[in-house]
């Protein structure tokens, strides 16, 4: 069928693709309230300072417990009490993250930016949101402009970042000259070289690469992001077993990161170990809850098995359906719903809805909307007779003499897609929650 094309094509790219962002580690969470200048505290707080204080605490213990909605009501009462509370409101940004509400989170990101311009955790949250949805050249003025920030001129995490938003604009020169900036300032700064590395991976220069990476390695050999994108680098290599070793790697040094359980889901995906990479990308998901890509290739690992089961089926509908709460629109997601849904009686009513879009899409071809026409005879037809759909045929994996390693899948496999840059998950330079008390100014580290 159609869907099981894109379906294979996809596969592939993903795996191409998958883990190219570079790993910028996360802000350290602040757990001290550091003040730009030592101004001494009063000898006694006021009631309503006591009581913002008591609720951003109890606000804290709600967001590490992840009752989100407790966490949200109590930054905003803080807010109430204390209005220029950077941390309260930067809180808010994270939360609203968290729950994939982009547009809330960039407005409360924006607060506090215009409140204190040089803000790096928040530059870094706002960044990444940019990145996370492909706005490169608003990531990239957004670093600029911290860097423009007096005593911000040389901060290494904002310059890793730029070199991130740089490449994944396309922009190699730049990428290249600013982590080399960096690095002429701090020699020993491992997330440079990661991203360096990274800026000669998409150039095709793997073993340039490969030997970058060796540098960060001896810098920093418990990042699980150097063991990641070291299997990338093989996984062009046409070295599987070797690739899959370093996103093993990765895990095991954080079970927590989501690349590495990524790239071995995709890796059991291109293989139609469907199964296999169900329980890499349910990992993902829990870990990133608000990328559509991480939704969309746990679909896809769930659709594979609705042959046996199809109950997987409608699982499947319902995450196609989450990419498209994410992502609007979104092709494979609206087409992938309405192939998924008709596997079984109950679905059916959002399968015809889902199908009758997926025609109405202007990439949708001629054969493809016979097909789903066909689709949609049989299901009223099957309503008629009180048919249940007949099981779809299970796949067979590929041929491995057909199949090499990431970017030779595509050339071996399919001609129907190309690897997509930028379909890779975010990168985790994520700040989290400031656990500051609102009455003391925070100090960017």
């Amino acid at each position: 069928m159609a869907f099981r094309r894109t379906l294979a094509a996809a596969t592939l790219a993903f795996t191409a693709a998958c883990a190219t962002t570079s790993q910028v580690k996360p802000a350290p969470v602040a757990t001290e309230a550091p003040a730009p200048a030592p101004a001494p505290r009063p000898a006694s707080e006021s009631k309503k300072e006591r009581d913002a204080r008591e609720t951003f605490a109890q606000a804290i213990a709600a967001f590490d417990a992840g009752d989100y909605a407790k966490a949200e009501e109590g930054f905003r009462e803080v807010l109430e009490k204390a209005p220029q509370s950077l941390n309260a409101q930067f809180n808010l940004g994270i939360i609203a993250e968290r729950q994939g509400r982009f547009a809330d989170a960039q407005a409360a990101y924006e607060k506090v930016r215009f409140l204190e311009p040089g803000h790096v955790p928040t530059l870094l949250n706002l960044g990444r949101l940019y990145r996370v949805q492909e706005k490169y050249a608003e990531a990239i003025a957004l670093y600029e402009a911290g860097l423009k920030v007096q005593g911000r001129e040389h901060e290494s995490s904002l310059l890793n970042n730029l070199t991130v938003a740089y490449r994944l604009a396309g922009k190699h020169a730049q990428a290249e000259a600013t982590a080399r900036r960096v690095l002429a300032r701090h020699p020993d700064n491992a997330e440079a070289y990661k991203n360096l590395a990274l800026v000669y991976y998409d150039q095709g220069k793997y073993r340039l690469a490969e030997l970058v990476l060796a540098n960060a390695r001896k810098l920093d050999e418990k990042d699980p992001g150097i063991y990641n994108n070291l299997g990338m680098i093989y996984l062009k290599l046409d070295d599987r077993a070797r690739a899959l070793a370093q996103f093993q790697k990765a895990v095991s040094l954080d079970e927590r990161f989501a690349p590495g359980h990524l790239n071995i889901g995709a890796m059991a995906l291109a293989w139609r170990d469907y199964a296999g990479a169900e329980r890499s990308f349910a990992k993902a998901v829990e870990l990133e809850p608000g990328s559509h890509e991480v939704w969309l290739y746990y679909a896809y690992a769930l659709d594979g098995q609705k042959g046996r089961d199809a109950q997987k089926g409608l699982k499947a509908g319902e995450a196609f359906e989450k990419v498209l709460a994410l992502r609007a629109e979104q092709p494979e997601a609206l087409c992938g719903a309405g192939w998924a849904y008709a596997v079984e009686r109950a679905g059916w009513d959002k399968a015809e809805g889902f199908l009758q879009r997926c025609k109405e899409l202007g990439s949708t071809s001629a054969q493809d909307k016979q097909m789903i026409d066909a689709k949609l005879q049989g299901l009223a037809a099957m309503r008629k007779s009180g048919q249940q759909p007949e099981p779809e045929p299970e796949e067979k994996a590929p041929n491995p003499a057909a199949v090499g390693g990431s970017g030779s899948m595509l050339d071996k496999a399919s001609d129907e897609a190309a690897p997509a840059d930028g379909a890779a998950p975010p990168s985790t330079d994520e700040s989290g929650p400031a656990t500051e008390p609102p009455a003391e100014a925070p100090r960017a580290e």
